[in-house]
């Protein structure tokens, strides 16, 4: 199997099927009737338990200012907008079925700031793309009505 086609597999599938599974979990905590903060501090929790076990394991414990200031304004936004599919989910009653396929448009957003930033419309056939992201919306939009 090409390089290119395992890093699909282990940074896009298997995410995918992780991610799915968090979804779930989101709704089954969201039952608990616990709130946004404590949702957040054990979903931060679980991500300092598997960072502990990665940096044992992986062995490359270099960071920077750069990397660190990095990482960090990741979890904002992560957290921020995890939030707000709390609150979506259960202050306002949506549906996680109808919910999900809408915050995971995030995709288009890093389509294109990666396109932007990084340039990558050098590597990629922008065109195929650009066609890709048009179903993405209209599946949004679908799922939106339903």
């Amino acid at each position: 199997m090409p390089l290119h086609m395992k890093g699909l597999l282990i940074g896009g599938l298997v995410p995918a099927v992780l991610f799915g599974f968090a979804g779930l979990l989101q709704k089954v905590f969201g039952r608990t009737e616990s709130g946004p903060g404590p949702y957040l501090l054990f979903i931060g929790l679980g991500v300092l338990l598997c960072g502990a076990m990665m940096t044992l394991l992986d062995g490359n414990h270099t960071v920077t200012m750069g990397s660190g200031l990095a990482a960090t304004f990741i979890g904002i936004f992560w957290a921020l907008g995890m939030m707000f599919v709390q609150i979506g989910l259960f202050k306002f009653g949506t549906p996680l079925a109808q919910l999900a396929p809408l915050y995971n448009m995030n995709t288009l957003i890093v389509t294109v700031l990666a396109l932007v930033f990084f340039a990558e419309n050098r590597d990629l056939g922008v065109t195929q793309l650009m066609a890709g992201a048009m179903f993405i919306v209209l599946g949004g939009t679908l799922v939106a009505r339903a």
